[in-house]
């Protein structure tokens, strides 16, 4: 059930219109039943993998907190009996029993993932299918890289002592399956979520209207923008698009990707919104950014967060890198002190690479990323230094020359993910610097990549406006809120307008199922 069919909509309207209806008590059980019919509904064999992280991440959550409990309630009982030296040995023995629930689990659910995403790859997809063993190729589990890394940074949380284990299953089970996060997230904290998720919630008209809206501008961002350049980003890959060809394909993808990730994440928020329930932001206008490292702080913000948070830091701090740091320092500068952070990097990037898949392209993706973050940390002070002489940072137009090196960078880089073969990414890269094939422009190439000059025309003003309501944004905050402080009879004027162009400028055809979303896969 796809954001974009018609049975989704029906779905949700029929969610929306119960939740208000039954008695508030009972809204997070009907939100709990809804999800579990919509993951279902995506394929019943799947059910097995969502119902083991939730039995798991349960499990283990709550042996950690009545450990803790326990340890609390003997630290209380006998606090003048104990000395200093004495609890704290009985807290390093509890915690150590903690981890080990906490390493079981998620060594349990991430072999469980890497197993998933192994047998949806050659060459095992094929040695299955070959050896009668074709069931255990059924797909990737619908959601599953996103709810279990929520899970598992729930799991970590508690053993930390920064998250309270709920002790309600149903309860944990709707964090888990809440069903507008399930196809690309955002992948939330329990804390972040929990507050609005359970608690009763009566009608609020500007919030449920402020989620529909954000909603159908989430579908003229799929609809209108990413499904209709889809075509001419799988023409684009063609072994003939080298040099200008693999420029454009960088373009093109850029605009449906965000067009994609973005308006589903939208699609997810207004839809919790309109139910009351807040989630945290995945998107901030990245394509703003000046540099790599902002546009990982802009662009899923929460996978971002969760690799730095479970990743980054735990490796960075460690016992060993702080004596790495050390020793590095005296032989090596201030390159040795920062050597730490760059290993924790590598390795965080690394992590993010496959998580996105097991083919090799994602891993080289995921090292671009990273080379190019620490060449720019290296560099800092040579810009500083050139910034200082010339004083470019006080000119209007650096800022903007700023955006359009990281865009293009950007594109670059994302492109691997469409090259399986790295060795085929590599070699388009090179094209640039040797196939100057400019006339494809406008010798007709580009009129046989499935686009008519209308689509061109639909695109272009559809991009415009996109960036045109991301500069309100970035410069006045919601425009939502704007729209509010008008009469009704304008907001609703161009709401309808908008809500036009979706139906009638939107991607569609005999036997209409959109395309899938490009996160779903991951």
């Amino acid at each position: 059930m796809q954001f974009t069919s018609f049975g989704f909509l029906l779905f949700a309207a029929a969610v929306l219109l119960l939740y208000y209806l039954i008695p508030k008590r009972g809204q997070w059980i009907l939100l709990l039943a809804a999800s579990y019919f919509f993951y279902i509904w995506a394929g019943v064999e799947y059910l097995f993998f969502i119902l083991l992280t939730t039995v798991t991440t349960y499990a283990a959550a709550n042996l950690m907190g009545s450990r803790l409990a326990k340890q609390d309630a003997y630290l209380a009982a006998h606090k003048g009996e104990l000395s200093r030296e004495e609890r704290k040995g009985y807290k390093a023995q509890v915690k150590k029993g903690n981890r080990v629930w906490m390493v079981l689990c998620l060594a349990v659910n991430f072999a469980v993932l890497a197993v998933c995403k192994g047998l949806i790859i050659d060459p095992f997809r094929t040695m299955f299918q070959e050896s009668g063993l074709s069931f255990l190729t059924v797909g990737l589990p619908m959601g599953i890289s996103f709810y279990m890394f929520q899970s598992m940074g729930y799991v970590v949380d508690v053993y930390r002592g920064t998250a309270k284990a709920e002790k309600n299953f149903f309860r944990l089970a709707l964090f888990v399956s809440f069903f507008p996060q399930l196809i690309q997230g955002p992948i939330s904290k329990f804390g972040q979520v929990a507050p609005t998720l359970y608690q009763p919630h009566d009608f609020d008209g500007k919030q449920v209207s402020f989620g529909l809206q954000r909603m159908l501008w989430g579908y003229f961002k799929k609809m209108v923008i990413a499904d209709r350049i889809a075509v001419a980003v799988v023409a684009l890959k063609g072994d003939e698009f080298t040099g200008v060809g693999f420029a454009l394909l960088g373009l093109f993808y850029a605009a449906q990707i965000y067009g994609d990730f973005t308006g589903g994440i939208d699609i997810t928020i207004g839809l919790a919104q309109a139910l009351g329930i807040q989630l945290p932001e995945n998107f901030i206008r990245p394509f703003f950014s000046k540099n790599i490292a902002e546009y990982w702080r802009r662009w899923h913000r929460t996978l971002g967060e969760w690799m730095k948070d479970y990743i980054f830091y735990p490796i960075s701090v460690s016992a060993p890198m702080l004596k790495l740091s050390k020793s590095a320092k005296q032989k090596l500068g201030n390159f040795g002190r920062r050597l730490p952070v760059y290993i924790a990097s590598i390795a965080t990037w690394f992590v993010t690479g496959i998580w996105h898949g097991l083919t090799p392209n994602f891993v080289v993706w995921g090292m671009l990323n990273c080379f190019f973050i620490v060449l720019s940390e290296e560099l800092t002070p040579l810009y500083e230094k050139f910034h200082g002489r010339f004083h470019l940072k006080e000119k209007a137009w650096y800022g903007a020359f700023e955006m359009l090196r990281m865009f293009v960078l950007m594109n670059f880089i994302r492109a691997c993910d469409l090259f399986p073969n790295v060795g085929d990414y590599f070699g388009r890269v090179g094209s640039l610097f040797t196939t100057f094939n400019f006339s494809i422009l406008w010798d007709g190439t580009m009129m046989n990549l499935g686009l008519t000059a209308l689509d061109y025309g639909i695109l272009l003003a559809g991009v415009v406006l996109i960036f045109s309501v991301s500069l309100v944004q970035e410069k006045k905050g919601s425009v939502r809120e704007l729209l509010w402080s008008k009469p009704a009879a304008v907001r609703y004027i161009l709401l309808f307008a908008l809500f036009l162009v979706v139906l009638l400028m939107g991607s569609y055809g005999i036997g209409y199922n959109a395309s899938n979303f490009i996160y779903n896969q991951f």
